[in-house]
C-alpha cells in the first residue's frame, strides 16, 4: 500500500492520520474559542440574512429570480409593490364607476394612499438592502470565505505536522532496536554486520524525519498565526454589524412612522365626505368620522373631558350637541393648556383649527365633546383640532 498525501508519498505505517490513529496536535484554548467563536457568527449571519430577506420579500418566486440575477451580474428588474399595484387597481376600478361617485372618490383617496404605501415600502427595501444584507452578504462572501480557506490550509499543516511526528517516532523506535547490543557469541557474525548496517540506516533515517519536523512546524506556526489573526478580525465584523443593524432599525422605523401617517391623513379625508354615503346620519359628524385610530390614544397624552351634562350654562346647547360655531365659545376660567403640534392639518370645515407642524396653541375642552377633540385658540382663530396632533405641555 503506498498513499500520497500533500504530493508527497507516504511509506506503508504513516497512514494512521488519515484513520485516526496517529497524535493530533492539539491548538490551545484561545485559539479553539477563536474558531468556536468564528463559526457561530457565520451561521447566525446566515440565519439572520436569510430571514431578513423573507421579511423584505415573502415570495420566494421574486427572491430566487433576484438570486440569479445577482449572481449573473445583472441589474434585477424594477418590480411593481403590492400597495402599488392595490393603488393601480383601485384607480382603474374608479375611473370604471365614475371618479365623481362617492365610491369612486373614496377609491381614489384609497388608492393613492397604497401608492404612497408602496413607494414607501420600496426605499425601505432599498435601504434595508444596501445597507444591512449587503454587509452581512458581502461578510460571508468575502471574509468568511478567506478564513475557510486559511483553515483549510492550517488543517493540512496540521495533518502534515502530525504525519512527520509519526515517522519520526517509528524511525527513532526502529534505531534503538538495531541499536541494541549484539550477541557476541553468535556463531554466524554475517548477523552482527548486518545488525549494524540496519542501525546506521535508521540513524541516517531519524535525522531525515527531523529535519522535516521542523520544516513542517515552521509552516505550521505561520499557518496558525495567519489563521489567528483573521479569526481575531471576527470582533471588527461585529462592530460593522451592529453598526449595520442600528441603521437598519432607523429605516424600519421611518417606514412605519411613514405608513403611521399616511393613514392618520387618509381617515381624516374620508371623514370629510363620509356623510354623503353613510346611511346613517349621527355617523357622519366630522369627530366621529376623523376620530384616530386607538393606537394614536394609547401613545400620544390622555385629555381631561368634563361629563355630558343635558344643559350647560354658560354653553350653547349646540355644544353639547356636537355642533361647533367657534364665534360662540368662551374658553374656561381654567383648564387651558399649551399645545405643540405635532403634525399639519387641513381643516376640513369652518369648525376646525388648521395646523402647521411644531406650531404652539392654546387647547381646552369643553363638557359634552369628543375625548378625541379639543378647542385650539391661535390669537383670534379658534376652533377644533384632533388630540393625536398635539403634544400636551404642562
Amino acid at each position: 500500500l503506498k498513499v500520497t498525501y500533500s504530493g508527497t508519498p507516504l511509506e506503508p505505517g504513516f497512514t494512521e492520520e488519515k484513520l485516526g490513529q496517529a497524535e493530533k496536535t492539539e491548538l490551545d484554548a484561545h485559539f479553539e474559542n477563536l474558531l468556536a467563536r468564528a463559526d457561530c457568527t457565520k451561521n447566525w449571519t446566515e440565519k439572520i440574512l436569510r430571514q431578513t430577506e423573507v421579511l423584505l420579500q415573502p415570495n420566494p418566486s421574486a427572491r430566487v429570480e433576484e438570486f440569479l440575477y445577482e449572481k449573473l451580474d445583472r441589474k434585477v428588474p424594477s418590480r411593481v409593490t403590492n400597495g402599488e399595484l392595490l393603488a393601480q387597481y383601485m384607480t382603474e376600478a374608479a375611473n370604471d364607476f365614475g371618479p365623481g361617485t362617492p365610491y369612486g372618490k373614496t377609491l381614489i383617496k384609497v388608492g393613492e394612499t397604497q401608492r404612497r404605501l408602496g413607494a414607501a415600502e420600496r426605499e425601505f427595501i432599498r435601504s434595508a438592502s444596501i445597507n444591512f444584507l449587503t454587509p452581512l452578504r458581502n461578510f460571508l462572501e468575502g471574509d468568511w470565505r478567506t478564513i475557510s480557506k486559511e483553515r483549510r490550509i492550517l488543517q493540512n499543516r496540521r495533518l502534515d505536522l502530525d504525519a512527520c511526528k509519526a515517522r519520526l517516532k517509528k524511525a527513532k523506535a526502529a534505531e534503538a532496536k538495531a541499536a541494541a547490543v549484539p550477541d557476541f557469541q553468535e556463531t554466524r557474525p554475517r548477523n552482527y554486520v548486518l545488525s549494524a548496517s540496519a542501525s546506521a540506516l535508521w540513524n541516517d533515517e531519524v535525522e531525515k524525519a527531523e529535519h522535516e519536523l521542523r520544516l513542517t512546524q515552521t509552516e505550521f506556526d505561520r499557518q496558525a498565526e495567519v489563521t489567528r489573526l483573521l479569526l481575531e478580525g471576527i470582533s471588527s465584523t461585529h462592530v460593522n454589524h451592529l453598526r449595520c443593524l442600528h441603521e437598519f432599525v432607523e429605516s424600519q422605523t421611518n417606514y412605519y412612522a411613514q405608513c403611521y401617517q399616511f393613514m392618520l391623513d387618509l381617515q381624516k379625508q374620508l371623514g370629510r365626505f363620509s356623510g354623503t354615503f353613510v346611511g346613517n346620519a349621527d355617523s357622519a359628524s366630522p369627530a366621529a368620522a376623523t376620530s384616530p385610530p386607538t393606537v394614536a390614544a394609547a401613545t400620544l397624552p390622555a385629555v381631561p373631558t368634563i361629563p355630558v351634562v343635558p344643559t350647560i350654562v354658560g354653553v350653547p346647547n349646540t355644544v353639547a350637541e356636537g355642533v361647533l360655531n367657534p364665534n360662540e365659545v368662551k374658553p374656561p376660567a381654567s383648564g387651558t393648556r399649551r399645545a405643540r403640534v405635532l403634525y399639519d392639518y387641513e381643516a376640513a370645515d369652518s369648525t376646525e383649527l388648521a395646523l402647521l407642524a411644531d406650531e404652539m396653541i392654546t387647547v381646552y375642552s369643553l363638557p359634552g365633546m369628543d375625548p378625541d377633540w379639543l378647542i385650539g385658540e391661535r390669537g383670534n382663530q379658534k376652533g377644533k383640532v384632533p388630540v393625536t396632533y398635539l403634544e400636551l405641555l404642562s
